[in-house]
Order: C-alpha cells, then sequence, then structure tokens
C-alpha cells in the first residue's frame, strides 16, 4: 500500500497522467480502478460490522465482468486530485472498519460464501487488495518512468 501511495503522490501535478500507456488505461484511470476497489473492500468489512451489503459489493459480484469498465468510465470526467482524493478517503474508511473487526475473524474461513467458501477474509484482502495494488503500482512506476524519459 505504501508503494501506491508514493508513486501517486505526485500524479495530479504530472503531465500524462490522462494519457494511455500499455493498454486502455491512463494511470489516472488506474487510480479510479482502485478507488473502486477500496469502495468494495468499504462494502465487504461493513459486513462484518454490522452493516449491509452495498452498491459496490454488488456491482463487483454481478456476472458479466462490467464493474472494472463501469467503475473507471463512471470517474472519466473527474480531476487525477478528485480521483486520488477518493482513493484516499476510501481507504481511510477502509482502515477504520478495519480496526472494528476482530483479529481472528480475518482469517476464519467461510464468512465470504460468494467469494468461495473455503477463503478468509485475509485471503480476499491479500488478492484483491495488496496483490492488486503491487501489480498496478508497477504499471504505474513504469508510466512514471516513460513520463521522466
Amino acid at each position: 500500500m505504501e508503494l501506491c501511495f508514493k508513486l501517486l503522490k505526485d500524479c495530479p501535478n504530472r503531465r500524462g497522467v490522462h494519457q494511455a500507456h500499455a493498454g486502455v488505461w491512463s494511470i489516472k484511470d488506474i487510480i479510479a480502478h482502485l478507488a473502486s476497489y477500496e469502495h468494495v473492500l468499504v462494502d465487504v468489512l461493513t459486513t462484518f460490522v454490522g452493516g449491509g451489503s452495498t452498491s459496490y459489493l454488488t456491482k463487483f459480484t454481478e456476472p458479466g465482468g462490467q464493474f472494472n469498465d463501469s467503475e473507471v468510465a463512471a470517474r472519466k470526467d473527474k480531476t487525477v486530485s478528485d480521483v486520488l482524493g477518493e482513493f484516499n478517503d476510501t481507504h481511510t474508511q477502509v482502515m477504520s472498519l478495519a480496526a472494528r473487526i476482530p483479529v481472528e475473524t480475518f482469517r476464519q474461513t467461510g464468512t465470504l460464501p460468494w467469494y468461495g467458501i473455503e477463503y478468509a477474509l485475509d485471503d480476499f484482502i491479500v488478492y484483491t487488495q495488496y496483490g492488486h495494488k503491487r501489480e498496478h503500482s508497477a504499471q504505474i512506476a513504469a508510466f512514471r518512468d516513460q513520463l521522466n524519459a
């Protein structure tokens, strides 16, 4: 997570953050994508502290695989600063919610039946958050290297 924040630190002030580099997404689009996953995690964690599922988790689990593209498209007209602010604000919510969940709950299998009965919350977080951010951090780092060249 720290690497991702470090890479994004001065993105709002960089030229080229709106241009697609490798593939179809720009740095801004990747940040929007990651912000949407932070919202999904807020929804997931909310179910562990007594709240119900909200719209992001519902969209995330819908068949058809449109979540990523639709969430990036929903942020197309926002500035990089706005999208980065959303990412940071939502991550703060994640950390606050996570602090309210007992440690043993994170490793209890079967708590996310829609994800797989053999998995636990920590499995979901490692794959969809940590690993996912590492993957996109590498893309952002490569994009920034291109911008600095």
